[in-house]
């Protein structure tokens, strides 16, 4: 299930949809909050350009969406069953939230990439790799 050329591995491992080797995102810790969203222009290993086209990651937004309603529904069930009142359900959903937010801003572009780039282990730009050495 977790095998190299899957999208599941991509979007866990953070690698490059297109050669699964190269890191999609510069830093790995989700933790460092400075550098949440950077992204290679260019995949360190195979060259391919991340940025299809200008722009292209706002379709992330719709991911993040679906993702934070999700947890926020997940949330609201298990608090709900929990049999809390609705004030603190609510206080417990906005927690949610701003704990998984850097989670979920990574995950959504590695969604949204993963949907839109397919995996080809021959696939090789030298110009791309060239740029992206001079990073």
């Amino acid at each position: 299930m977790l095998k190299k050329g899957t999208k599941i591995y991509s979007i866990i491992k953070n690698k490059c949809p297109k050669c699964n080797e190269g890191h999609f995102f510069e830093d790995n810790n989700i933790l460092h909050l400075k550098n949440i969203l950077k992204m290679h222009k260019y995949c360190p290993n195979c060259g391919f350009k991340y940025e299809i086209e200008p722009g292209f990651y706002y379709g992330a937004m719709y991911v993040s969406y679906g993702l934070t309603v999700g947890g926020a529904i997940t949330t609201f069930v298990i608090l709900w069953l929990l049999r809390l009142d609705l004030l603190s359900i609510f206080i417990g959903i906005f927690i949610m939230l701003i704990a998984f937010m850097p989670l979920t801003l990574r995950l959504s572009r590695l969604l949204y990439g993963n949907i839109f780039i397919h995996y080809d282990s021959e696939y090789k730009n030298e110009e791309g790799i060239k740029l992206a050495n001079k990073e």
